[in-house]
């Protein structure tokens, strides 16, 4: 199977690769959402992180194993192109581009709250807008430019959330302050699967959407330095630091903190600082999510820019959105993205004036994104199977092959599909989903009205 000939300079190294990886899933959902799921299944949620990071990493052992043979930009689009139908790779990269849109809009808006912590009279917007002509200015230098940007803003919450484990551990092992040491006992006392069977499937929805993002390393493969050698590092050692932060977050607030409390203060990484007499933790804590919005929307950039080249290439796009600078970076794609993320903002600042209950539909069309999350794990889950069928040789000497495949990817589509039912049990998530399932239907139109001309142009590009 030959390379896509792509104009992308590879200049992400594995460090970088690491990094984007960690900063697409440590977000906002770990630093202020966490509060919900624990609500629903009180520590169990514990085991929740477990599972879904134990199926995340099947899924991306997966998408590895194709890209080991073949590292493209929008790898997963791709392959969902050549292994199954040219619907299934339009609508993972519409998928991809309306996620990640979605994410970029909503951190814009919300680097305007964090702004307002240390400038209260500060109009939202403005933070909002400075952002994202930064970000959108430093995607269009080069990949390098994106990739560093990245890294420092996942170190800084790597380092925040190791010391809150740190500091989190002293309290529970020796106490601190005037603390006497906590033990461990919270995460029974108050009951361990305080929502039952149903609670504890409610917060699994949230915590795999917590985790999109993750498969952000299949669409810089193709702008990889060493895309074997990095792909297979960054892979190997993303799920399992993903694991040590999130849970090994949750448990020290579960620890130190009833489960039952935890729904009702305000942040509990605020509350972990100021226990041991950190008074400027708030200030911290804002810092942190800030970089965390910064993250996000930086990412979103990046991704929708090159599943926006692809469409391109596709012919399901204008042609101008794949042309390169002179930095190997589709220009039109980011300068393109970063308009919609800024006219999402502003929408967000204006629709209110004339409606109400604008501020909910923009709940809902974020939450919405759960279900097109999602599209990219089933495809590449079903694509590894079938890539195994057509390239057999491929897989003589194949360093890196998907563990248990095809049961392992069958036991994982079935747990996803579990999972989406609960969602749509929820009352809570019920409405997000269907708008989803409504995008996702809508677009599977479009493909076969206007697309549709039965030819697989990427299969013959890849050929």
């Amino acid at each position: 199977m030959a390379q896509k000939k792509e104009d992308f300079e590879r200049k992400l190294s594995t460090r970088h690769m690491q990094m984007i990886a960690l900063g697409g899933t440590i977000g906002v959902g770990l630093f202020m959402g966490a509060k919900s799921t624990i609500g629903w299944t009180g520590p169990s949620v514990l085991l929740a992180y477990g599972i879904a990071g134990f199926f995340l990493y099947l899924i991306m052992r997966a998408l590895g194993e194709m890209l080991y043979v073949n590292p493209v930009t929008g790898s997963f689009s791709q392959f969902a192109t050549e292994y199954m139908h040219p619907v299934f790779g339009f609508l993972t990269a519409w998928s991809n581009i309306f996620q990640w849109v979605v994410v970029g809009i909503s951190e814009m808006i919300a680097i305007g709250t964090y702004m307002q912590f240390w400038w209260p009279s500060l109009p939202g917007w403005v933070p909002g807008i400075i952002a994202v002509l930064f970000l959108c200015l430093a995607n269009l230098i080069s990949v390098s430019a994106f990739g560093e940007l990245e890294y420092w803003f996942a170190l800084i919450k790597v380092v925040t959330i190791v010391a809150m484990i740190l500091v989190g551990l002293v309290i529970i092992v020796f106490g601190f302050n005037g603390i006497h040491p906590t033990g461990i006992s919270n995460l029974w006392t108050h009951g361990f699967f305080t929502g039952g069977f149903k609670g504890f499937f409610f917060a699994l929805a949230i915590v795999f959407a917590s985790y999109q993002g993750i498969e952000l390393i299949g669409v810089t493969a193709g702008e990889a330095e060493n895309p074997k050698k990095s792909l297979v590092e960054a892979i190997q050692s993303t799920i399992g630091r993903i694991l040590i932060f999130y849970i090994g977050s949750i448990f020290v607030m579960l620890s130190i903190y009833p489960w039952d409390k935890i729904t009702k203060i305000g942040s509990p990484f605020v509350e972990t600082f100021a226990q041991v007499g950190i008074t400027a933790a708030a200030g911290i804590i804002n810092f942190v999510v800030l970089t965390a919005a910064l993250s996000g929307s930086n990412s979103a950039i990046y991704s929708s820019s090159r599943m926006s080249y692809l469409l391109s290439s596709e012919g399901q796009l204008p042609k101008w959105f794949s042309k390169m600078n002179r930095h190997g970076v589709p220009y039109i794609s980011v300068i393109s993205i970063a308009a919609g993320i800024l006219l999402g903002v502003l929408l967000n600042v204006i629709l209110p004036l004339f409606y109400k209950g604008a501020d909910q539909i923009f709940v809902y069309v974020y939450s919405s994104s759960v279900l097109p999350g999602m599209v990219p794990w089933v495809v590449i889950l079903i694509s590894e199977i079938r890539f195994r069928k057509q390239h057999p040789e491929d897989l003589k000497n194949h360093n890196f092959k998907m563990p248990f495949a095809p049961y392992s990817n069958y036991l994982t589509l079935l747990v996803l599909a579990v999972t989406l039912v609960f969602m749509f049990i929820n009352n809570e998530t019920r409405i997000p989903l269907i708008i989803g399932v409504i995008f996702l239907a809508a677009m599977t139109i479009l493909f076969f009205t206007k697309f549709n001309n039965g030819k697989n142009k990427t299969m013959n590009k890849l050929k």
